[in-house]
């Protein structure tokens, strides 16, 4: 019989598995036994009285979420789309990197989250809302019959939706017709979000143009809504708005979303509900920017309230179910190791307190790791104490009859190595969801692109970095910054845009800034085709980079991965939602760990213009397993100690390409190297813990 002391001696923290910066809604699944459901109920319930008016008529609607910092706004969200998804179709908005392309940014996000495949559903948001546009689901005609006829599934549409008030209904319409077609489907989910598609494939779709301006996004965010009144409305969900584009006076600019908001009433886009989701304290700080009759055009405000204690104990209770069913006969309390009693005494006000869920989940994590080290012996350093100490420990697992063995070790500490440690391992997961989001580098859009470099240059401390390099329609692609070591200033334009005019437009935009001497050496970063000789496009292209200091750098899409991983840690830091050993991380201490960690070292873009030394990244990658090792390493130095099997499983998880066998030499490696021990090494595999050893 396994004690409730032996499953926690070999299991990981359940604490410290909660991803205490939830994103995407659409990228991180909820497990549905973290959801308590007295928690922020009421604002459920008025979220969903405001939804139901707008099926009701058809007219578009707006709420202010507003909380503190922890409070679970972006949970709240997630929960929300799991709830309502049956009634409506969500998408999540995050923030934008450049304030001249936010209706733009706004279709992209919405189109991104359309395609996503909700709960219990087989086809997508998007095929799910055309295939009950009234025109199919009121119509003697089939769909099959119209899906097979592009003229007649055009000629239907508009004959059921008046085109008076829809934007190009004919283009719209056309296209809508192609996503019902496997071989078109992905390039008219790309015309759909705004991507300037080339020539070939507009062809393919036989449109005449993209969606190349604001006032075209919008218009098509319009088609959406106003032919959907009939089937299901669209949430908006705009969260994570701290890391949103700053004005000249450093006052974060809200006034562009608040302009969005109103648009949407004013010009009588219909069937949107626009949740704007803010911390109360960034609220507080720009409302006054913000003009009143926009502030006048929310619906309604709601605020998130703190938690009482039985709302934590449920909390809890939930996050230790899965340790408890693990054992016969379950303990006498739900929240085992932790207590009632502990909980009441940790806030001033005892039972009558409330507190915002990180904190609570937080409380959790250190309590419960107070108890699993006290089960072999080691107890808590005074808190005064910042300094990592070796200490002798009699090392003795419950239920088993061997005698204690006496290890050195490093007691736990809240230290910069062990805060390096967690940040190591927070990166690496957050890598690898961005990698799994990500699978080609035009699924971000150019000011998204340039916005993550700028960022990055930023943690590197590269000086004098001035945005909108090139002038006109295509200013938002580029950048320029002072050459570390150098006195030159250094131009970047970054494009991905397929359409050759494009590509055009933006290399006579990037020759204008060099004849007036706007920088002294220009990058072009674009993997993209750049055309042939017959091309005006490409005949600047070669007067621009032939015999020329300018250069043209071809960027691999691990690049754009590292650079996007940092911009969602930056998005969490802003936030206030990135917690590491117990404290919240703000922008430059994050700046700071991404310098120390040196994961940006290894982007082959930033090598490319200089920024970081060059290294053989291809040759590593290829010959060691130093992220595996890191990830075992920094998982023990974390957690302490823990069940070998129990390490295993999360770095298989982690590292889904690597096999059991490697990780047992990987392990045993670090032993060989004294860096961990495995108690009891000649027992079971299943009875084998392991414990940082120095």
């Amino acid at each position: 019989m396994t004690s409730i002391d032996n499953i926690i001696i070999r299991e990981v923290n359940p604490f410290g598995l909660i991803n205490l910066k939830p994103g995407n809604f659409w990228e991180e699944k909820q497990d549905l036994r973290n959801s308590v459901d007295s928690i922020h109920q009421e604002v459920i319930t008025e979220v969903e009285e405001l939804l139901d008016l707008v099926i009701k008529d058809n007219r578009s609607r707006s709420l202010l979420l507003l909380g503190d910092s922890g409070s679970g706004k972006s949970y709240l969200l997630g929960r929300l789309k799991r709830i309502l998804n049956p009634k409506a179709f969500f998408a999540y908005i995050g923030p934008w990197a450049n304030s001249d392309y936010i209706w733009r940014h706004v279709l992209r996000c919405t189109v991104d989250s359309l395609i996503q495949i909700p709960e219990g559903q087989q086809e997508s948001q998007l095929m799910l809302w055309l295939k009950n546009l009234s025109a199919f689901t009121k119509s003697n005609n089939s769909w099959l019959f119209l899906q097979s006829d592009r003229r007649k599934f055009i000629q239907h549409l508009k004959r059921t939706y008046n085109p008076a008030g829809l934007y190009n209904p004919d283009l719209f319409f056309g296209v809508l017709h192609d996503l019902t077609s496997p071989e078109l489907y992905p390039i008219a989910c790309e015309w759909l979000r705004g991507d300037d598609l080339s020539e070939e494939s507009m062809q393919a779709l036989k449109v005449s143009r993209c969606i190349d301006s604001e006032d075209a996004a919008k218009n098509i965010l319009a088609n959406f809504g106003r032919i959907s009144t009939q089937t299901q409305p669209i949430v908006l969900c705009f969260d994570n708005l701290d890391n949103i584009p700053r004005l000249s006076d450093d006052s974060q600019d809200f006034q562009s979303l608040f302009n969005v908001n109103t648009t949407i009433h004013n010009s009588y886009l219909k069937n949107f509900l626009v949740i704007i989701s803010i911390i109360t304290n960034t609220w507080n700080r720009n409302r006054d920017s913000i003009e009143q009759a926009d502030q006048a055009r929310i619906d309604k405000e709601v605020k998130l309230k703190r938690i009482n204690l039985e709302q934590v104990e449920a909390l809890w209770a939930y996050e230790l179910k899965p340790l408890h069913q693990q054992v016969n006969p379950q303990p006498t309390s739900a929240i085992f190791p932790l207590s009632r009693e502990f909980l009441e005494q940790s806030y001033l006000a005892g039972k009558n307190a409330k507190t915002l869920p990180r904190d609570a989940l937080t409380l959790a994590k250190n309590e419960y790791q107070r108890y699993k080290l006290s089960l072999i012996g080691i107890s808590e350093r005074p808190p005064q104490d910042d300094s990592a100490k070796n200490v002798k420990i009699h090392v003795k697992i419950p239920g088993q009859d061997k005698p204690p063995i006496v290890i050195t070790t490093t007691k736990p500490t809240n230290d910069s190595q062990t805060i390096a440690a967690e940040f190591e391992l927070i990166w690496q997961k957050e890598y690898k969801k961005i990698q799994e989001k990500i699978s080609k580098i035009t699924l971000l859009s150019a000011p998204d692109l340039i916005g993550n470099l700028k960022e990055a240059l930023e943690a590197l401390q590269v000086q004098g970095i001035k945005q909108k390099l090139i002038t006109g329609k295509y200013a938002g692609y580029s950048l320029s910054y002072l050459q570390p070591g150098k006195r030159e200033r250094v131009g970047i334009v970054w494009t991905e845009d397929s359409n050759m005019t494009s590509f055009f437009n933006i290399m006579n935009a990037s020759l204008k800034a060099i004849q007036n001497q706007l920088c002294d050496k220009l990058y072009l970063i674009r993997i993209s085709n750049i055309g042939n000789g017959k091309l005006k496009g490409y005949q600047l292209y070669q007067q621009i980079f032939t015999a020329t200091d300018n250069i043209h750098i071809k960027p691999n899409l691990t690049s754009v991965h590292l650079l996007a991983t940092y911009h969602s840690l930056v998005n969490a830091a802003l936030a206030h939602e990135l917690v590491i050993g117990g404290k919240t991380i703000n922008l430059p201490e994050l700046q700071s760990l991404v310098r120390e960690s040196q994961f940006l070292d290894k982007c082959t873009l930033l090598q490319s213009l200089e920024i970081v030394k060059k290294r053989d990244n291809t040759q590593e990658e290829k010959t060691d397993f130093r992220a595996v090792k890191d990830f075992l390493f920094n998982f023990v130095k974390t957690e302490q100690y823990m069940g070998v099997p129990t390490l295993i499983s999360n770095c298989m998880l982690q590292f889904s390409n690597v096999s059991e066998s490697d990780v047992n030499l990987l392990i045993q490696s670090l032993c060989d190297e004294r860096k961990v021990k495995i108690f009891d090494s000649k027992a079971k595999l299943k009875d084998q813990v392991i414990l940082l050893s120095v």
